[in-house]
């Protein structure tokens, strides 16, 4: 299974990665694909900047060993995993996961799979710049590790 991961400031771009991947095995049926996009509101308040932080070395050999899993349990062909750091606006692209696999099921599975576990597992800081003149750090959201405990007893 051939995996990229990449953590970055720069954007990125859909089709060239979309592409990429498409080009990596005939044998693909399905590219299944996840982009988180910063929103502008978060717990009511409105959000004009958040900055992302991560620890290098660590951050890549998780979201690798999340990959793995995945292609331990589906028989995916490829994956890609972007994640962007540093400052970001309302709207910017954060994140991009993506999947290929010989049927659909296994690249959506697969797909959701990563980014539940990317979401919960990868060691990311989040602060968010307020339009009130504050600032916070992002906690962890109750909702995501629900999301990441069906996983848990795999069908």
């Amino acid at each position: 299974m051939y995996a990229e991961v990449s953590i970055q400031e720069a954007d990125f771009d859909l089709t060239t990665e979309t592409d990429a991947l498409r080009q990596l095995d005939a044998g693909a049926g399905a590219i299944a694909q996840f982009i988180g996009v910063m929103r502008d509101l978060n717990d009511g308040d409105t959000v004009l900047e958040m900055e992302l932080e991560h620890y290098p070395g660590m951050t890549e050999r998780c979201i690798q060993e999340i990959i793995d899993e995945a292609g331990q349990r589906w028989p995916i062909m490829a994956a890609r995993v972007i994640h962007r750091v540093g400052r970001l606006s309302p709207k910017d692209k954060i994140v991009f996961v993506a999947v290929s696999a010989p049927h659909r099921h296994d690249a959506f599975q697969a797909c959701e799979f990563i980014m539940d576990f990317l979401k919960t597992h990868a060691p990311f800081w989040k602060k968010e710049r307020l339009s009130n003149g504050e600032s916070r750090w992002v906690d962890a959201r109750s909702s995501d590790d629900k999301a990441m405990q069906r996983w848990q007893n795999p069908a």
